[in-house]
């Protein structure tokens, strides 16, 4: 074979090599997406059934209810700490020096929040919740004007009108409906509207934290440790801690129930964290907003929750504006910025 040859051999060879390793790349970030919006999708999806199951099931013969919200989030936050601290110890991460102070007030906003929350299940439906929780960009929005004022694209105003809209038709109230029902729910909204505001307060805080460079492990263990101190002192002076523990030891069954939910509230903040990473916070904003809309699907279906055509097409309108709103924002943030999630589950979410 000719000297040409061979080199043309050679750099044929080299080229299919490179398009192997191309190919390769694709599929392993297919892999990797596929793998973190499962993930997100999976953890907030068990976490929603089993805070259903939790907060709106019955206990017993005597159809108890479960009206523990603080000792619920205080088991969120000693688990969501012990994996964020177990994930630090393996792969330790290079010190920040943002303030103590910073760190507890992000944590007691969050508290407030996630309790206002979940104690508003007691009065609402689920489906309820998951549509007014998912309504944090008009909080976001208002208390930016309000208190940073901050001016924002004609855009974003239209997506928050469409998302007001939505909520006023989801919650018309139906006709004959009995006095007790209605101050039932006026007093659950009523909750997750302050729920909401200490989401805004929340995300105002965690702007100021970033600045640091801290990151996402080292902010959701900080978060959750403060949250573990503030709550263990709140179920001591209260009282509420005995009657969390005595409620437990009727109901063993319950114990599994809320591990699990506390275990895949950390483990899908863990999964929020690596999206928004690998791929951005847009990506990770579409996923959580489309977990958020089968989340009610999943509670209908389950749990036999039933909403009316009106309220179908609120939902829509709800979704369609979130996902509008989040098409329209460029992310501003790097990737070791990322901060909590919603809801929550995940904000929550």
């Amino acid at each position: 074979m000719a000297k040409g040859d061979g080199a043309c051999g050679d750099s044929w060879i080299a080229k299919e090599m490179h398009k192997g390793v191309e190919r390769c790349s694709r599929l392993s970030e297919t892999v990797r997406l596929l793998l973190c919006v499962g993930g997100i999708f999976i953890c907030y999806l068990v976490f929603g059934i089993f805070q259903e199951k939790v907060t709106r099931g019955t206990f017993g013969e005597n159809h108890e209810r479960f009206v523990y919200a603080t000792g619920l989030v205080f088991c969120q936050c000693l688990v969501g700490s012990l994996f964020s601290g177990l994930v630090l110890y393996i792969q330790p991460e290079v010190p920040h020096n943002a303030p103590a102070h910073l760190f507890a007030m992000c944590s007691s906003t969050y508290v407030l929040a996630m309790i206002t929350s979940n104690k508003a299940l007691e009065y609402v439906a689920y489906p309820v919740q998951v549509l007014l929780k998912s309504c944090k960009p008009i909080s976001v929005l208002l208390l930016g004007v309000l208190l940073a004022g901050k001016r924002y694209s004609a855009q974003r105003y239209a997506c928050v009108f469409l998302i007001v809209i939505g909520v006023g038709v989801f919650m018309y109230p139906s006709k004959n409906r009995p006095p007790k029902e209605v101050g039932s729910e006026v007093l659950g909204v009523s909750l997750l509207g302050l729920s909401l505001v200490f989401d805004g307060l929340v995300g105002a805080v965690q702007e100021k934290i970033n600045v640091f460079r801290v990151t996402s492990f080292q902010l959701m263990f900080a978060t959750n440790a403060y949250g573990f101190v503030y709550l263990s002192a709140a179920l001591l002076l209260s009282g509420e801690g005995f009657g969390f523990v005595s409620f437990l030891s009727r109901y063993p069954h319950a114990v599994g129930d809320i591990a699990a939910f506390s275990f895949v509230s950390a483990l899908g903040q863990s999964f929020v964290f690596l999206t928004i990473t690998n791929f951005g916070p847009l990506v990770c904003s579409l996923a959580t907003t489309l977990r958020k809309f089968t989340t009610i699907l999943l509670s209908i279906v389950l749990f036999g929750n039933h909403l009316l055509g009106r309220q179908w097409l609120a939902v829509m309108i709800v979704f369609f504006a979130l996902l509008l709103e989040t098409l329209s924002k460029r992310a501003k943030t790097t990737p070791s910025n990322a901060v909590l999630p919603d809801k929550r589950p995940t904000d929550n979410v």
